[in-house]
């Protein structure tokens, strides 16, 4: 059972390792337990597969230091480490003994190298004892300290007395005086002599105490950097073991399935082994056989970007910066509040994409020509979709607004709507958008940025709605934006995954669409991105079925017949629709010639930050890091950077001391309130929400920004 070149070394010895061999380790109440390759070594027990797999692809390791060893049925024992319990059984009680028996004596060596040190024992982590000593070492310096004040103190007024009586021996003019004189200046020249003496040693012990004390804390901050270099290999190594796992699963997806054992890796055998019967949609659809109908798939027509505005900017320069290195430290925290340089940037602000939503307007267009609310729901929900298929290859964070700033985008001429965004919050950052169009529809939304670093990912998640209203109908439409996840953050290529539900409710009719954003599975066979979706009316009937993906296209087919029925549980039976031939409703634009190299911005993206004359002077065009970052000057990029960032705490801290002031005289503080936007009520929701209260394109058309504050 156990590897016959096997040894175990006392705790004097450099190396507390060298045994190994198999034994069963519980994985779930599926599979049960399963056999695997176990290692100690250097107070580690790490566990593999198979033995070929410890080349490349460690499944766990429990550190024995930390960890608690319990003795229970003949043949098993139980490791409980980190608030884990690893439940492992040999194959006879022999062997159980011998393994109880070697990781007792790894674990008693990998705690007296814990607490071992060059010659006091002093690296380990700080306890009562040894702060106990740095107390009483500080409370010795600061009374030699007091030793050499006195001394120099005594040093002073000595050199004066012997320097007083030098003087006066050499002004003597009578011989008989010299003698006294003589005397004293010897007296005095003693007592200085002493005292330097006495300078000279409290100097030496204080110098010998203070070199004592700084070993043992550079060899205590020593211990410390060794931990963290150690703590941060062990979870570059986790992720570079996740990478490729990853990478296996998506290269031979079709050897993971079939009668036997699921391989997944002991790490997801608790959370993920179900991801494939979770991400299943709700329902089946069958397409008719319906000869009298001929399936008339609607094509869109790719619209190249009108004429006078740009189609390309400067190149990325390709500069290398470790995103882990700055991350590492940032693990919780809102991504908002982590400073990064602008290499991790990409030259648009926060604003910008928002007007980006825009980029498909035609299904708009389209919508406000339909007479049926049901097919204008059905575009409504591919235009919901279409806003996230520029961000498939955009891993990069768009730069975050600054208070006030504005960003307007006019396309009467070209596609006949006039959109105007301001940032109404900076903590929590928020952003109001509305938009009005001469083809029929406005749109407005007030959105806030919530988002969080997890370690390994990277989460945002956009709160607030979407409202929607066609003029000539009077629909009014509702929904919000799913959830959108950046992987590999640690090691690997980043990718981007939406994921999570959108339901559009039209207000007017009480219609409704739900949308399914599936996230990522390993185990699932779906293909990646996938969006499915119903539309229902208010009785819950089901007219049309939506199915696509968001990077790519969306589809819709007429449901003619539907009933329950296919399998599963009397609670989770699956319905059947049967449907027309699908139509396209959406096929995304291709992108730009070279748009690897112009960070995958769209054709509407490259236009975003292209210069205009007569915007606010708190447009993000004219905001100089992003300029600079465009241009390619990302070291001077990064300097603006910082100093807008430091105005910004400035003002920050000048408007809260306006507000404290205002609250203290009873009136209402108006320094903090947007200039283009005002907080109303909902009549429907009761939400209080940022809506347009006008003024924008009146300013504009008179040139008249005196309102507008000095923001760059």
């Amino acid at each position: 059972m156990c590897d016959p070149a096997k040894t175990l070394s006392s705790p004097n010895s450099p190396r507390s390792d060298a045994y190994r061999g198999w034994l069963f380790k519980w994985t779930n109440y599926l599979k049960g337990y399963q056999r695997r390759w176990f290692v100690l070594s250097n107070g580690l027990l790490s566990y593999y597969r198979t033995q070929a797999e410890m080349a490349h692809t460690c499944r766990g390791t429990i550190q024995l230091a930390t960890a608690l060893i319990e003795v229970g049925d003949p043949c098993h024992l139980v490791l409980n480490s980190g608030g884990r319990s690893y439940y492992l059984k040999a194959s006879s009680e022999g062997e159980c003994q011998r393994w109880i028996a070697a990781l007792q004596l790894a674990k008693a060596n990998a705690i007296h190298m814990l607490h071992q040190s060059d010659d006091s024992g002093d690296e380990g982590p700080v306890s009562q004892t040894d702060r106990t000593l740095a107390q009483g070492a500080l409370k010795t310096l600061a009374s030699k300290l007091d030793d050499l004040g006195t001394c120099n103190e005594l040093i002073g007024k000595h050199g004066v007395a012997l320097q007083r009586s030098l003087s006066e021996l050499e002004e003597l003019q009578a011989p008989n005086d010299s003698g006294d004189k003589v005397k004293a200046v010897n007296e005095r020249a003693t007592l200085f002599r002493i005292t330097c003496n006495a300078m000279v040693n409290a100097c030496r012990d204080f110098l010998e105490l203070a070199e004592l004390q700084s070993r043992r804390w550079q060899r205590a901050l020593q211990y410390e950097r060794e931990q963290r270099h150690h703590l941060e290999e062990t979870i570059e190594q986790l992720a570079k073991q996740h990478n490729s796992l990853e990478r296996a699963w998506r290269e031979s997806p079709n050897t993971h399935t079939g009668d036997g054992e699921v391989d997944a890796s002991d790490e997801d055998e608790d959370t993920e082994f179900f991801d494939a019967m979770e991400d299943s949609p709700a329902f089946i659809t069958v397409t008719a056989a319906d000869h009298n109908h001929r399936s008339t798939v609607q094509t869109m027509q790719i619209i190249d970007m009108p004429k006078g505005h740009r189609n390309r900017i400067p190149d990325k320069p390709n500069y290398s910066l470790n995103l882990w290195s700055i991350m590492k430290n940032c693990i919780g925290k809102e991504l908002s509040k982590i400073p990064m340089p602008v290499n991790f940037n990409e030259p648009l602000s926060m604003l910008q994409r928002l007007t980006e939503d825009l980029e498909y307007s035609e299904l708009l267009d389209r919508a406000a020509q339909c007479t049926s609310s049901q097919e204008q729901l059905c575009l409504v929900a591919a235009f919901s979709v279409s806003s996230y298929s520029t961000t498939v290859h955009r891993t990069a964070k768009p730069f975050n607004p600054l208070l006030g700033e504005t960003y307007e985008l006019d396309r009467l001429e070209e596609y006949g709507y006039r959109s105007v965004c301001e940032q109404v919050s900076h903590h929590p950052p928020a952003a109001a958008h509305y938009v009005t169009s001469q083809r029929g529809w406005s749109l407005w939304q007030d959105i806030t940025i919530d988002s969080k670093f997890r370690g390994k990912y990277l989460s945002i998640m956009p709160l607030g709605s979407i409202h929607l209203q066609f003029h000539s109908s009077g629909n009014h439409y509702v929904w919000s934006k799913v959830t959108s996840t950046v992987h590999n953050i640690i090691v690997g290529k980043l990718w981007i995954d939406q994921s999570g539900d959108i339901k559009i409710f039209n207000r007017r009719t009480k219609d409704t669409c739900h949308l399914k954003f599936s996230p990522y599975s390993y185990f699932s066979r779906d293909v990646p991105r996938k969006v499915t979706g119903v539309v229902m009316d208010i009785e819950d009937k089901a007219h049309y079925i939506l199915s696509g993906t968001w990077d790519d296209k969306m589809e819709y087919a007429k449901i003619v017949e539907s009933n329950r029925g296919c399998g599963g549980t009397d609670t989770k039976q699956k319905t059947v629709y049967q449907t027309l031939p699908p139509k396209l409703l959406w096929k995304k634009y291709p992108l730009p010639e070279n748009a690897e190299n112009m960070h995958y911005f769209s054709s509407l993206a490259l236009t975003l930050n292209e210069s205009e004359e007569g915007v606010a002077p708190t447009d993000s065009r004219l905001r100089p890091d992003q300029r600079l970052m465009e241009a390619g000057l990302w070291d001077e990029a990064n300097t603006q950077k910082q100093r807008l960032e430091e105005r910004q705490r400035h003002d920050r801290r000048r408007r809260e001391a306006q507000a404290a002031l205002a609250l203290g005289e009873g009136r209402e503080d108006e320094s903090c309130l947007p200039l283009w936007f005002e907080k109303r009520s909902d009549p429907e929701s009761g939400e209080s929400s940022y809506v347009y209260r006008g003024g924008y394109w009146e300013c504009k058309e008179s040139q008249d920004w005196s309102q507008c504050p000095r923001i760059f």
